[in-house]
């Protein structure tokens, strides 16, 4: 168990943690939550034993494996694949061994060795760090590619895929989707999932801690409060103590009765589609949820265009890609005021290339592409971070784009993005990620944009700028194209999902959790090489295709046991959260019924995670028994 008694930790002058409690138990997986700076990858440093307390005590079991991401990857010449196993330290070191015994031809140490190694996993450690690998997002081509071969942020993966790898007791993991898309994210959550050590996760994707952990330890006013439950049951909790306490209320009424007219005028227009009533749903949820975040730092909105011409980009059979290289063909798609399109796709499939053409960056190879008369992009991206003036401040950027604006005005705008007093003086050179962050976002909603292109525009971004910039988005009247591995935030503000897909782009008919399933199946399905059949009489088909139905008509019935327990604990699992969002629920008299709540709400998710993992072994096995029996004919 990991105890924090009494801890006061400083970095230099500041006290980040004063006098502090808190307690992990083994096996649990717990989300450390908190605003940037607040002390979050310092108490990381501690548990690592690289940073000491000033005060108190950190008492955690002296025989610990703790594995942590690396956060730089040197440039080495090294194989994908090897790299990550060399993160096992003692796995190479009982290999380093047992080759020092084998030319020493010491038969008493090799035998050893080999059980050790047996032990450790060595003769499967291929196939674990190739699986990993493939869940990251790495073709089999890559696997041994150089390091050298890779970006930085493809670099940090594999860094990630070292610590998966590692055997490990505590797992500490600082935002490990950063660098992920989507179905990377969706594959990392189900390895969390059946993770059997303590997992402490910091992270700034709210679905991604709702579906990996059951406690939640937040740094509030330089102290450690903890909330049995994911991030939703914090939510709510923190919402109603808030609305209990009555703590700032008052300054959320505004932004309540902004959300509440919105949520009114959406509904009157939404369609039955399951991506529209499943938008309401997120929406009802933030308009629940808002005292939640009343002490939140940022707070902005964009302001109506100048011009909203319609429609603004329409594209008809186009084709693009770079240089010779074709990557999606045949698009239509018409972008007009009111578009919120999410766009959704495995990795390497178009989607940042078909954004890159929104913004103008690519021309299509050919196909018609018209663009209106008055057309304003703002387009957010991650390299447009490394375009920001280093030397210039938060304030010098916004006086370049309008000279006649007042100092004080720019200063009041900034202060909506977290830059107030000396921060808008300060030069961007020495600014965090996240900091860079949200000065492009001030870039762009200053300039007024009518068409939105945003690509992966969370990351770096903490908890409250997340939802900050969630609440500006609803009130956007513009088009807006979003590429993200946030599903909150695409499922709270985009109204359609486009799939990029072999080369093609279509529609999605369904919701986030329609393509979480999709990408599962995708992920565990890996279809043999179509085989040529010989021919046969009928007789003989007839007779094959009989038996394959008796082979795996217990496999159909698991699957329909399985749908049937979803069903029923997805039922079950709705009534525990309607219960849940009872304010009376969360008084003192009622501190037990709540826990009880709260203790089947976690059983409730882990059973239906656990169904649906079984659900997807059935039909792997049937698709299994499917290629055989194709194999055999």
């Amino acid at each position: 168990m990991i105890k924090l008694s009494d801890i006061t930790l400083m970095r230099g002058s500041k006290v980040l943690l004063a006098q502090a409690n808190a307690q992990i138990f083994p096996g649990h997986k717990a989300a450390l939550i908190g605003s940037n700076g607040c002390g979050k990858s310092s108490l990381f440093g501690l548990l690592r034993n690289e940073l000491s307390l000033d005060t108190g005590d950190c008492h955690m079991p002296a025989n610990w494996r703790v594995v942590s991401v690396a956060q730089e990857t040197p440039a080495v010449d090294r194989a994908a694949i090897d790299y990550v196993i060399d993160g096992d330290r003692h796995l190479r070191d009982l290999q380093a061994r047992l080759a020092s015994a084998e030319a020493q031809h010491d038969g008493v140490a090799i035998a050893a060795l080999h059980g050790q190694l047996e032990q450790a996993g060595a003769y499967d450690v291929q196939a674990r760090a190739a699986t990993i690998l493939a869940g990251l997002g790495f073709s089999h081509g890559q696997l041994d590619a150089p390091v050298t071969d890779f970006s930085g942020g493809w670099r940090m993966r594999l860094n990630l895929a070292q610590a998966l790898l590692c055997p490990s007791d505590l797992l500490l993991l600082d935002e490990p989707t950063n660098h992920l898309d989507l179905d990377a994210v969706i594959w990392l959550e189900k390895w969390l999932q059946r993770y059997s050590g303590t997992l402490l996760l910091i992270s700034h994707d709210k679905t991604f801690i709702d579906t990996t952990v059951s406690q939640i330890i937040s740094v509030e006013n330089q102290q450690l409060v903890t909330y049995t439950g994911n991030y939703s049951s914090y939510e709510v909790q923190r919402a109603e103590r808030a609305r209990l306490q009555n703590i700032e209320y008052g300054k959320q009424q505004d932004k309540i009765a902004h959300l509440e007219s919105f949520i009114t005028r959406f509904k009157a227009k939404a369609s039955k589609a399951k991506q529209a009533q499943s938008r309401i749903k997120q929406l009802e949820k933030m308009e629940t949820l808002l005292p939640a975040h009343a002490a939140s730092q940022f707070s902005f909105s964009f302001a109506p265009p100048k011009d909203l011409p319609n429609p603004l980009i329409a594209m008809e059979k186009v084709k693009l890609g770079y240089d010779s290289t074709v990557i999606v063909e045949q698009v239509k798609l018409n972008l007009v005021p009111g578009s919120r399109i999410g766009l959704l796709g495995r990795n390497g499939q178009g989607k940042s290339t078909l954004i890159k053409l929104l913004a103008g960056v690519l021309s299509p190879m050919q196909g018609d592409f018209a663009t209106a008369q008055g057309l304003n992009v703002g387009y957010f991206a991650q390299h447009q971070l490394e375009y920001l003036d280093p030397q210039a401040s938060a304030l010098l950027h916004l006086q370049r784009l309008d000279k006649h604006a007042t100092e004080q005005q720019l200063r009041n705008f900034l202060g909506g993005f977290g830059f107030n007093g000396d921060q808008a003086l300060d030069p961007v050179a020495p600014m965090s990620g996240g900091e860079k962050a949200r000065l492009v976002l001030a870039l762009i909603v200053y300039q007024k944009p009518n068409l939105l292109l945003l690509d992966e525009p969370t990351n770096h971004l903490d908890l409250e700028m997340r939802h900050a910039l969630n609440v500006a988005l609803q009130g956007f009247e513009g088009a807006m194209v979003l590429v993200s591995h946030d599903r909150f935030l695409l499922s709270s503000v985009c109204e359609d999902f486009y799939l990029v897909d072999s080369g093609r782009v279509a529609p999605f008919d369904g919701d986030l959790d329609d393509y979480r399933d999709w990408i599962l199946a995708q992920q565990s399905q890996q279809k043999a090489p179509a085989q040529e059949k010989p021919k046969e009489d009928r007789k003989a088909q007839k007779r094959k295709d009989a038996e394959f139905r008796q082979q795996v008509a217990p496999l159909k019935k698991a699957l329909d046991k399985h749908e049937k327990t979803m069903e029923r604990v997805s039922e079950q699992l709705q009534e525990v959260e309607q219960a849940l969002a009872d304010p009376t629920v969360y008084e003192d008299d009622n501190k037990k019924q709540l826990m009880t709540l709260l203790d089947q709400q976690t059983k409730l998710k882990q059973q239906l995670e656990e169904t649906e993992m079984a659900w997807l072994d059935a039909q792997q096995a049937i698709e299994n028994a499917r290629q055989d029996d194709d194999s055999a004919q």
